[in-house]
């Protein structure tokens, strides 16, 4: 083979061996690759969308104005309906609170912007009982009870499904359940204030805590630890989480602990008292409101002359009482201090227990608010009534915290009472106490 054949014949391999090279490379020269530029917006489409959103924030000021103007308008329109009242000078009520000579009590204290009437109330009558019956003088908290009765109220709201009342109300028998449960507390040792808060006001948490419990019911969520965990975390939130332990005067004490110790009172010596058509007298039964939640069947039902029988004789023997019911009447007026039933509403003469029943039947008398009756006194021939009350209206007057109510709008307008066994003495043999109860009941 000669020399140039033998050259060509290798420039021929070197070709063929080459070609793949180069036919790879050629292919990653031209390898598409990704980068990042900016977001290409259509013109036209943003400039309608633009058109769209403005439309739609002009449609919604339109609509928020125009829903702001009504709701101040509807406000306006409520704040300025007269409320309907009569001439008080031809009334002769008593004098002043000192006229009554009442029993022991601490000064009043406001409820504010609260449903809770039920805890101040009776959280009073247990310590005026407290300084009857073992002379101490202690301010108990009123805010103590509440924050478990919200708690109590969550549990039976699981248990119920829903199926159940959630709001501030409660009856007075709930301090004594909540005591019975969990102890109570010295006032210095839980305010139930939140942080830098010095007025009670729970519209926001109640709400708040409402909310929660309805977003638990409409997706059918009810584990007990937990929803009753989210509750207690909005408690602690605005009124702080109650404490486990405390000092007072210079002891260490757990709430159960005070109770026992300090309180020193039995609970189970207090009595709650009803009258109404609806249930057969001298019996047990159920207060058939919605703040009795529980519901509770432990009050007995009297005929009105004896329920207000009982207040006559607690009060003419240094006894005070924890009542209950309807204060949204025209005969209730705070800047006179007093609660009569007027003749245009009903003539003296026909309140009797037909024209009580026949307003909580149609609840033009409802189970409104939760107050302390401390004394009795005659003026002008009709019984007065001392009220410690922690209602905003029951500041108006000159007696501030207190109120003055007749006796006729004792007897057609309060529902309930809760007083100490001892006081129904006069009722045996027709109502069946515990014959261990019986000792030392008044004549």
């Amino acid at each position: 083979m000669n020399c140039l054949l033998r050259a060509r014949i290798v420039g021929s391999v070197v070709v063929i061996c080459l070609v793949p090279v180069f036919s790879h490379a050629a292919e990653r020269i031209h390898r598409d690759h990704v980068r990042y530029e900016k977001n290409y917006l259509d013109p036209v489409i943003t400039s309608m969308a633009h058109e769209a959103d403005s439309l739609r924030a002009v449609n919604d000021s339109i609509s928020t104005a125009m829903q702001k103007a009504f709701r101040d308008s509807e406000k306006k329109k409520s704040d300025e309906i007269p409320v309907i009242r009569f001439d008080w000078t031809a009334i002769v009520k008593p004098p002043s609170v000192a006229a009554f000579k009442p029993p022991f009590h601490f000064p009043p204290l406001r409820q504010y912007r609260t449903g809770t009437c039920w805890s101040f109330s009776t959280v009073s009558f247990f310590e005026s009982e407290m300084k009857r019956l073992t002379g101490q003088e202690v301010k108990l908290s009123e805010m103590y009870p509440v924050y478990w009765e919200y708690v109590e109220k969550t549990r039976g709201y699981i248990a119920k499904r829903g199926c159940q009342a959630f709001s501030q109300g409660s009856e007075a028998d709930a301090v004594s359940i909540i005591w019975k449960k969990y102890g109570a507390v010295p006032a210095s040792a839980y305010s139930g204030l939140g942080p830098g808060k010095d007025k009670y006001d729970d519209e926001t948490m109640a709400a708040e805590m409402a909310d929660y419990l309805e977003v638990a019911k409409n997706h059918n969520y009810w584990d007990e630890e937990i929803v009753i965990s989210q509750i207690r975390a909005i408690l602690d939130r605005y009124m702080g989480r109650p404490p486990e332990e405390f000092e007072y005067a210079g002891k260490f004490y757990t709430p159960k602990q005070f109770l026992n110790d300090i309180v020193k009172l039995n609970l189970d010596d207090y009595v709650q008292v009803m009258s109404t058509l609806s249930l057969p007298f001298y019996a047990k039964g159920k207060y058939d409101v919605p703040d009795n939640w529980r519901p509770t069947q432990d009050y007995y039902n009297l005929p009105l002359d004896k329920f207000y029988e009982c207040l006559i004789r607690a009060t003419a023997h240094g006894y005070t009482v924890a009542i209950g019911g309807d204060i949204s009447e025209p005969g209730l007026y705070g800047f006179e201090d007093a609660a009569i039933v007027p003749t245009f509403d009903i003539p003296q003469e026909y309140v009797d227990q037909e024209a009580r029943e026949f307003r909580f039947y149609n609840h033009t008398t409802q189970d409104d608010h939760g107050i302390h009756l401390l004394a009795m006194m005659k003026v002008a021939g009709r019984d007065w009534f001392l009220i410690k009350d922690s209602s905003s209206r029951a500041y108006w007057g000159k007696e501030k915290g207190y109120f003055f109510f007749r006796d006729d709008y004792i007897k057609l307008k309060m529902l309930t009472l809760m007083v100490h066994k001892d006081v129904f003495r006069f009722l045996e043999p027709r109502i069946q106490l515990d014959p261990m109860d019986t000792a030392g009941l008044l004549d």
